[in-house]
């Protein structure tokens, strides 16, 4: 058994897994918090390492790409004290972070875990139903459907779409970029539907605008991993193999957009002129998300989607 316990957090390693505990102290950021303990399998690790510094070293756990959900989710862009696998190290306590990390290697190196690429996700992500409030709304997710409730400052023409309910099974993907107080963030439902028609954000029914309190709007990372989780595994995309090769043209095709995706645009433009005629979209507004819905589309249709 190998253990180190900071004011960050305490790291627990038994020979199969490391248990990654955050700590209670107010520096530790929300995010690390809410999401809790992650037991983290020695087959999902590719390496550890310890970078000592004057005042505090850092602790680091590399996974194996593909192996967590939550990486998948945020895509490397989670602020380095919001992530799970960093930690920071008083300059005393060098030598026991030192010992877990070749407590760690060992174990490596003994079970040769193959650093390569998992073909399913080795962690579980967060658990459902898991609900977050944004600055744009609340969404929630019970592990088959995201609901998405908008704020009274969000956009009208968002609010006047009403409550939206999609299930995972109409989902391509999930996007998600965090609010860094200095620039906008998002979370973004890209539907089967949607997938060439992409709008801008203050008008898409499926995307939320983080642009309010960064601690707050960076929980909806726990949402986006939640439903990344159970959407199919990047080894299973159609555009690549398990090894990465290309996939053959009938795996091209089956990953196509509908036949019937111009009725899908013609639909989503009978919603704006719905919304133009009853006064939620001004002349401006309606030229403009008609303009965006379109050149949507054709940016699909050129790149050989359409």
């Amino acid at each position: 058994m190998a253990e180190i316990s900071q004011r960050d957090g305490t790291w627990t390693f038994d020979g199969d897994t490391v248990r990654i505990t955050p700590g209670l102290h107010r520096s530790v950021p929300l995010f690390r918090q809410t999401y809790g303990e992650v037991f983290v399998p020695l087959e999902a690790v590719s390496g550890i390492a310890f970078t000592p510094e004057r005042r505090r070293g850092r602790l680091r756990l590399r996974l194996r790409e593909g192996a967590d959900p939550l990486l998948q989710a945020t895509g490397g862009r989670l602020p380095e004290a919001a992530d799970p696998y960093r930690l920071a190290v008083d300059a005393d306590r060098g030598g026991v972070a030192e010992y877990v990390a070749e407590e760690v290697r060992r174990a490596l190196l003994l079970d040769r875990v193959p650093p390569g690429p998992t073909r399913s996700y080795l962690l579980p992500g967060p658990p459902v139903p898991v609900s977050v409030r944004c600055s744009d709304g609340t969404v929630s997710f019970d592990g088959t459907r995201v609901r998405i409730d908008w704020a009274d400052t969000s956009a009208r023409v968002k609010r006047a779409t009403g409550p939206r309910i999609v299930s995972v099974g109409d989902l391509s993907r999930v996007e998600w970029l965090p609010n860094s107080g200095h620039e906008d963030g998002f979370l973004r439902f890209v539907t089967r539907e949607t997938v060439l028609t992409r709008l801008p954000l203050d008008k898409d029914p499926y995307a939320l605008d983080l642009w309010g309190n960064v601690s707050r709007d960076l929980l909806t990372a726990l949402v986006a991993t939640a439903v990344t989780a159970r959407l199919p595994h990047p080894s299973a995309r159609p555009d690549t193999g398990a090894d990465g090769a290309e996939a053959t043209p009938r795996a091209r095709d089956a990953a196509a957009p509908p036949a019937g995706h111009h009725d899908v645009l013609l639909r989503r433009l009978r919603e704006l002129g719905e919304l133009h005629r009853d006064g939620v979209l001004t002349d401006a507004e309606f030229a403009a998300t008609k303009a965006a819905v379109l050149q949507g589309f054709r940016a699909g249709h050129d790149d050989g989607t359409g």
